[in-house]
C-alpha cells in the first residue's frame, strides 16, 4: 500500500509539472482608463493612525497626499483618515494639507511626477528644471511646503 502511495504521488508530481503554464501579462493602464473609466468601481481608502509620537503627522499627511494623487478618477476615490488618538497636531496638519493639496495634486498630474509623496519628492532635485514652466511650478510648489 505504501509503495502504491509513493508511486501515485510521484505520478501526480510529474503530471502536474506538465500542466504548469507560466504566463506573464502586462496591462496597458492608459488603454484601460480610456475604455473603462465609467465602469471603474468606487474605491475607499482608509489611513489609520493612533499615536502622533509613533506616527508623526507629517508622515500621515504625506501618505494621504500620495493616495489622493493616484491616477484614478477623483469622483470615484474617497480617502478617510481614522485618527484613534484624536491628536490636534494631526487635525491641524490635515487642514494645512488640504490647502497644499490644491497646488500639489494638479502639479503631480500635470507633469506626471513620481513619487507623489511631497517628502519623498522634494528629497531629490528636480530632473527637468530646464523647462521654464516646470521650473516655475516646481519652485512655487516647493515654497508652499
Amino acid at each position: 500500500m505504501f509503495l502504491a502511495e509513493v508511486c501515485f504521488g510521484f505520478y501526480w508530481i510529474i503530471t502536474q509539472s506538465v500542466h504548469w503554464n507560466v504566463i506573464y501579462t502586462y496591462p496597458y493602464k492608459n488603454r484601460l482608463s480610456l475604455r473603462y473609466e465609467e465602469d471603474l468601481p468606487d474605491v475607499d481608502i482608509f489611513v489609520c493612525t493612533a499615536d502622533p509620537l509613533m506616527e508623526p503627522p507629517t508622515m500621515v499627511i504625506n501618505t494621504i497626499l500620495s493616495v489622493v494623487s493616484y491616477n484614478y478618477p477623483t469622483q470615484k476615490l474617497s480617502v478617510y483618515l481614522s485618527d484613534e488618538g484624536g491628536s490636534q497636531y494631526t487635525f491641524y496638519a490635515l487642514l494645512e494639507a488640504s490647502q497644499f493639496s490644491k497646488y500639489w495634486i494638479p502639479f503631480c498630474k500635470r507633469f506626471n511626477e513620481e513619487p507623489t509623496s511631497p517628502a519623498a519628492y522634494f528629497q531629490h532635485d528636480a530632473s527637468n528644471l530646464n523647462d521654464k514652466v516646470f521650473a516655475q511650478e516646481w519652485s512655487n510648489t516647493k515654497v508652499r511646503t
